[in-house]
């Protein structure tokens, strides 16, 4: 599990539900082209609730035929034999170069990309390849979701040679200009924008096709900016198919970044789409606060209790502080987005939207914003 840290605040008790029961003792990732597996040695089931812990990584996959596969001297003379000159990002997977290859289309034209490098280890495969079949995936494609052009896995013997090749993001990650070293603030109306962005994608995964994807990992260093501000999210290394067949939830390993991982996710290990609501909104606190999320457990040290301290709103009952870098906003619309993110952070999985719900009441907050600056300019 990664942890990172930005702030929010919430107090409370969280209880074990028994009564959930999990859809399968695999803990499974299916796309239009491959099956990706984690089987527990030994793995344990709970009769009573029907959970499962995975520890065993067996894999049947194969390659998606959309995919380029890129051949590894082509992708070293792209990023200058990865020079650091060239680095743009690195995270839990590894480092990112920004390179040119030859388009397909095009071979008298060249294309920039970002290219990410592979840690070595059994964690590292696993999450190379889950990206690999879920962006892969002829069926997943979509405005919201970064384009993902190839790949390189030349030496299976050199760990370090798994390779993917995204489309380039010029304006890199909403993390980026939420940072106070940023030179580049957002506006509040960029901020709305990329608001309903990651809900249209995050909308998509979960209720856009057969099979529901649960992101896992949503957070704004996972959110990327194109050339026209359009955001798209990335780094699909920890997604997972959602429960199937009428069945509540998927259990699983826990993995995300601690501050906004959902804290039933954290306790129990049980995956709902509901998981990445809740950190959908802690992002929408970001966005409102320019603030970073801190998870802390509480004084106690009982597991059964999580605190969760925020830096701008004390002891939970204060008001957000509003970004001071923000200077023209709509009242109405701010009201709208810290009510959404209210609605997100709901204590229980059930009482929270869907990201459809979500994106609506985004929908809504933007026509607010627009309302007010068609007034402003009449007056």
């Amino acid at each position: 599990m990664v942890f990172y840290s930005r702030c929010f605040s919430m107090l409370y008790l969280l209880q074990p539900d028994t009564s959930a029961r999990a859809n399968t003792s695999v803990d499974t990732f299916q796309t239009a082209n491959s099956t990706f597996e984690l089987r527990g040695r030994g793995s344990t089931s709970n009769p009573q609730n029907g959970s499962h812990t995975s520890q065993e990584c067996t894999r049947r996959s194969v390659i998606p035929n959309s995919l380029r596969e890129f051949k590894l001297s082509e992708l070293k003379e792209a990023t200058k034999d990865f020079n650091e000159s060239c680095k743009i990002g690195e995270g839990g997977f590894g480092k990112v170069h920004k390179g040119s290859v030859k388009s397909l289309e095009d071979p008298f034209k060249d294309i920039d990309v970002a290219v990410k490098r592979g840690n070595r280890g059994q964690k590292g495969y696993r999450q190379w390849e889950t990206e690999v079949n879920v962006l892969g995936d002829v069926k997943l494609q979509h405005p919201n979701l970064v384009k993902l052009i190839g790949y390189c896995n030349e030496d299976h013997e050199n760990e370090s040679n798994w390779l993917l090749v995204y489309e380039y993001m010029p304006n890199g990650s909403v993390d980026d200009h939420l940072s106070a070293k940023s030179t580049t603030p957002l506006s509040w109306v960029r901020r709305l924008k990329i608001a309903r962005d990651a809900a249209t994608g995050l909308a998509y995964l979960h209720e856009g096709m057969d099979k529901q994807i649960i992101f896992r990992d949503f957070k704004p260093p996972n959110i990327l900016l194109d050339r026209e501000w359009n955001a798209k999210l990335s780094d699909f290394g920890f997604a997972r198919n959602g429960p199937q067949d009428g069945w509540t939830h998927v259990s699983t390993a826990v993995v995300g970044t601690k501050g906004y991982a959902a804290p039933e996710y954290v306790q129990t290990g049980r995956m709902t789409s509901k998981i990445d609501v809740w950190s959908y909104g802690i992002f929408l606190e970001e966005l409102i606060t320019g603030q970073r999320p801190v998870a802390q457990n509480n004084p106690e040290k009982n597991p059964q209790f999580l605190r969760w301290v925020c830096c701008y709103a004390g002891d939970g009952n204060s008001k957000l502080s509003i970004d001071p870098r923000l200077e023209n906003y709509s009242e109405k619309s701010m009201e709208k987005v810290i009510f959404i993110a209210k609605m997100c952070l709901a204590k229980e999985p059930k009482s929270r939207p869907t990201m459809s719900v979500v994106l609506k009441m985004v929908n809504e907050a933007i026509a607010l914003e627009d309302q007010q600056l068609q007034d402003a300019s009449k007056s």
